[in-house]
């Protein structure tokens, strides 16, 4: 087989990317762009990702991978030839020519395929701002008292957040359910949605709903975040989950945030122009730390003077507030932040308050 024909499978692997994943890589699961999973044997976790839509060829192209755990990257090919460990390239080119005689399965959850890749991107943000404008205020929801079970109740009047009533949620078997969601907004550094993230919740807001993922973004996520404004110039915390950045949020309310929506988003935030100093609240595990580290080298390569690490107790930092209260997570990031953002910008309340809130 010669280059061109190896071209044309590896073309045709990326028209089919999202079937390729579901197929090679079960454990994982779309989020935005991305099919996320642990790695190319199929192990569950969300260091690699496989881009699922963009262009044909060139940059930026669907199809292409990366595991940020090992630095390892490529196409399908290379993909399904280490997923099924062939020794002889021929094995992975007939295991293709195989693929690609199947019946093709439903190639998206939310979205009818498109003849591009940039047509997909176009109509998957503006779906995610279409959901975003359907939602409403939180006061007296069921995400409301979903946020003040986690300690959050603070953000109930952020503008980045709504609520959906009956907002869908595709099953894998392809049939439809109706729960109660917290849309969050995911906006670029110029303020313009580019996606939304979905939290389906319980009726009554007791805790996520019973489904399989009750997480699921919509849109283009890569770089951009839920962004939480503050009124400290040149300063940004940044971090993975929604809850973890609020609950920093609860005790830093000055400070400018933004929640990238996992690891390896993070890792890839783009900076706002003028920042020159950036916390980075990681979890408490392997992918969080890889994820703090990437992106202190890259805000170090653009210039920016200071990155700093905020690192939890337990798992997480909602999981830190909801165990400490307010004031003990207050006092636990202290000694993380510059003498001048603790004396300035640390509020330091009491445990009552979080009731009041």
């Amino acid at each position: 087989m010669d280059r061109v024909e190896i071209s044309e499978l590896a073309r045709r692997l990326g028209e089919e990317a999202e079937a390729v994943c579901r197929h090679y890589l079960s454990n994982g699961r779309r989020q935005g762009r991305y099919w996320l999973v642990g790695d190319v044997n199929n192990s569950a976790g969300s260091s690699l990702y496989v881009r699922l839509t963009g262009p044909g060829s060139g940059k930026g192209r669907r199809g292409k991978w990366t595991d940020a755990a090992n630095g390892e990257h490529g196409d399908l090919l290379d993909l399904i030839r280490l997923n099924r460990r062939h020794a002889d390239w021929r094995e992975t080119l007939d295991e293709v020519r195989d693929f690609l005689r199947l019946p093709r399965p439903a190639v998206s959850n939310r979205e009818p395929r498109r003849e591009t890749g940039v047509d997909a991107d176009r109509d998957a943000v503006g779906a995610a701002q279409r959901l975003f404008r359907m939602g409403r205020p939180l006061a007296g929801t069921p995400v409301a008292a979903y946020l003040a079970g986690r300690g959050l109740g603070h953000a109930l009047g952020s503008a980045a957040l709504r609520y959906h009533p009956r907002c869908y949620h595709r099953l894998k078997d392809g049939t439809t359910v109706q729960h109660p969601a917290l849309l969050a907004a995911v906006t670029d550094l110029g303020g313009a949605v580019t996606g939304v993230a979905r939290t389906w919740l319980t009726r009554d807001g007791s805790g996520k709903a019973d489904v399989a993922d009750p997480r699921r973004a919509l849109g283009h996520l890569l770089g951009h975040g839920v962004r939480f404004a503050g009124a400290v110039p040149g300063v940004l915390v940044a971090g993975e989950g929604l809850e973890t950045v609020l609950s920093v949020r609860r005790t830093l309310p000055a400070i400018p945030a933004v929640a990238a929506l996992s690891a390896n988003h993070l890792a890839a935030l783009l900076f706002p122009s003028g920042l020159r100093r950036l916390y980075v609240a990681r979890d408490a595990d392997p992918e969080g730390l890889r994820a703090y580290e990437t992106l202190r080298g890259r805000a170090e390569a653009a210039g920016v003077p200071e990155v700093r690490e905020l690192v939890p107790l337990a798992d997480d930092f909602n999981a830190d507030l909801m165990r400490l209260g307010p004031r003990g997570l207050a006092l636990h990031l202290a000694p993380q932040l510059t003498e001048a953002d603790a004396i300035t910008h640390l509020r330091v309340e009491g445990d009552a308050a979080d009731v009041a809130a």
